[in-house]
């Protein structure tokens, strides 16, 4: 990973849009803080598309496309995207999987909720679960007392036994029944929504993460860049990002679009929206 510096101006230039989780991304010890999200109105009145890619629940996702200066949002790792048309003032809903295929993966993940915290009784479920369509949220870290690692481990073994993807965060382990992931939804969200093939177009896009489930993210994008804390996961990331920032969390977001601000990233007749 190198740093942040080492990013071209001229590819800096040609940026089109700022992907970006959010946990211990976007947010700093938990909240969004004033600075991130002054980063992200920025950079979409430059003119940038403006995404971010959460494992977090349908219910938050449905106000972040509603209330955030953002473009859209792939939520629950892949599960869908919702994007609000301000014209209609309603929010598009598109899922990986109908709603009896979701429905009968509830039956499923209740059981797997069940069979985790009888083998891991320390671990809890995430307090954001009642808000989710798609997926399993067991929190290892963020209203519990930290897990060690072979909890966390133990936890991803369980819902894999059981036929289910699972990834960990920062604070999460998700579990869920079905083959997508953040990319793959992401790749139809550009396709379906701005007309874009991001397998042509993945240089001019920036994908910003700090975590284990980010890596197929990582792996995509050749601009990807990493929040500092990206390297307190450095020996369990199946992909790194390109380029890390100096500060952590929501700063090292700030710190990221005011790279690409200062070299003119998403300015009139960049077309980047």
């Amino acid at each position: 990973m190198q740093p942040l510096d080492a990013f071209p101006i001229a590819a800096r230039r040609k940026v089109r849009g700022v992907l970006v989780d959010i946990d211990d991304t976007l947010t700093t010890d938990g909240r969004l803080t004033a600075e991130a999200y002054g980063a992200l109105e920025r950079l979409h009145d430059a003119g940038l598309l403006v995404v971010p890619i959460t494992g977090r629940p349908a219910g938050w996702c449905d106000h972040i496309a509603r209330v955030w200066p953002v473009d859209a949002v792939v939520g629950e790792n892949g599960a869908f995207y919702f994007r609000y048309d301000r014209d209609r003032r309603s929010v598009e809903r598109r899922y990986a999987a109908d709603g009896a295929t979701r429905a009968a993966n509830r039956v499923r993940l209740d059981a797997l909720k069940d069979d985790i915290l009888a083998a891991v009784p320390e671990a809890g479920v995430a307090s954001d679960q009642a808000y989710r369509e798609a997926d399993l949220a067991i929190d290892y870290r963020e209203d519990v007392a930290p897990l060690d690692a072979a909890d966390v481990a133990r936890i991803v073994d369980i819902c894999e036994t059981a036929g289910a993807t699972a990834k960990f965060s920062s604070i999460h382990v998700n579990g869920w029944f079905g083959t997508y992931d953040k990319l793959a939804m992401t790749r139809i969200l550009f396709d379906e929504a701005f007309g874009i093939d991001l397998d042509g177009e993945a240089a001019s896009f920036v994908f910003v993460g700090d975590s284990p489930n980010d890596a197929p993210m990582f792996a995509f994008f050749p601009h990807a860049v990493g929040v500092a804390n990206v390297r307190d996961f450095a020996d369990q990331l199946a992909a790194a990002p390109a380029y890390v920032t100096e500060a952590r969390a929501g700063a090292g977001f700030a710190e990221i679009a005011a790279h690409f601000l200062a070299a003119g990233a998403g300015l009139p007749g960049d077309g980047a929206r």
